[in-house]
């Protein structure tokens, strides 16, 4: 992999040829990551303070653009080093702190204008979002909080970004063309499942009690499940945003309920949210499944990736 880094002028600085690497991505929370590790001279020290952006091209695309959040040049018996560490694009949405406000009407266009272009994030594809009234940004939120809160409760949406760096306001993939069988090189394989921490129902209700919704999830009740959590919301929460909150709760809860960890001798296999099919030759694992995780290294050993998959 070639790396490029920005520096805060505009200027780019390709990197020395990288001796070891590591990308994750995922579903935009946690936010992506990235560590590269090249041999360098050391004589451009000054520069360190400069980057701000790395992008990371494998085989002339784009598969990796982020944030630098830390940078080291280390001298030793083995020569010198230099070490960038960084995340995604989510990044300055998670580190910038939204400003409360009120919106009579917000619609898609207005929360970009407030929340998401002032930090220079250009946007991929979008959906269709209805104008929403009234809406409220709390005092303490996260620029990134506004923009899921948003985009999940009145769009339906994970936002997301992609390999250039974009934020991406459109539906999941449904489809994926990548398959484990037979002929897969396959390094490891864990199959979890987990009903601590996932919730069978969720009760919410306003400050003042005269408001109550109930969501239940169903398939987990069924069976055995027993874990309810009480969500209490500010008076001026509307009906559906108190149904999207407890909805919301339930499906997080239950996204870590199964998963299937695959490693693999196979760089870039198959990107988070698209799906994979698994044959049938490991019990209990086969079907469709959703990438939640990747993640892609590089080092002496060799190249490794490891997939986790949960239900589409």
């Amino acid at each position: 992999m070639t790396g490029f880094l920005t520096c805060w002028d505009g200027s780019e600085y390709q990197l020395p040829q990288l001796y070891e690497w590591r990308l994750c991505y995922g579903l935009g929370s946690p936010c992506d990551s990235f560590e590269v590790c090249a041999l360098w001279d050391g004589v451009r020290a000054d520069l360190l303070a400069q980057f701000t952006r790395f992008r990371g091209v494998w085989k002339d695309q784009t598969v990796f653009t982020g944030v630098v959040d830390e940078c080291e040049s280390c001298r030793d018996g083995n020569g010198t080093r230099l070490m960038i560490r960084g995340r995604g694009m989510a990044a300055l949405l998670l580190d910038n702190e939204a400003v409360g406000a009120d919106y009579q009407v917000a619609t898609l266009d207005d929360i970009l204008r407030d929340h998401v272009t002032p930090y220079g994030i250009t946007v991929g594809e979008r959906g269709t979002f209805p104008a929403v009234s009234p809406f409220s940004v709390d005092t303490g939120s996260s620029e990134w909080q506004v923009v899921e809160r948003f985009a999940r409760c009145y769009g339906g949406i994970s936002p997301r970004f992609d390999r250039m760096g974009r934020l991406i306001l459109s539906p999941l993939p449904q489809s994926g063309g990548y398959t484990l069988g037979a002929d897969t090189a396959v390094t490891s394989l864990t199959l979890r499942e987990q009903r601590y921490g996932r919730y069978s129902q969720i009760f919410v209700r306003d400050t003042a009690g005269k408001i109550t919704q109930t969501v239940q999830d169903a398939d987990f009740t069924a069976r055995g499940g027993q874990s309810r959590k009480v969500l209490t919301m500010p008076n001026k929460t509307g009906y559906e945003a108190m149904r999207y909150s407890a909805r919301y709760q339930l499906e997080r809860s239950a996204e870590e309920a199964r998963r299937l960890e695959v490693s693999l001798t196979e760089l870039f296999p198959a990107w988070p949210g698209e799906l994979v099919t698994v044959s049938d030759q490991w019990p209990g694992c086969g079907g469709r499944w959703s990438v939640r995780e990747m993640e892609c290294s590089w080092n002496e050993e060799g190249a490794s990736s490891t997939l986790v998959l949960g239900t589409p």
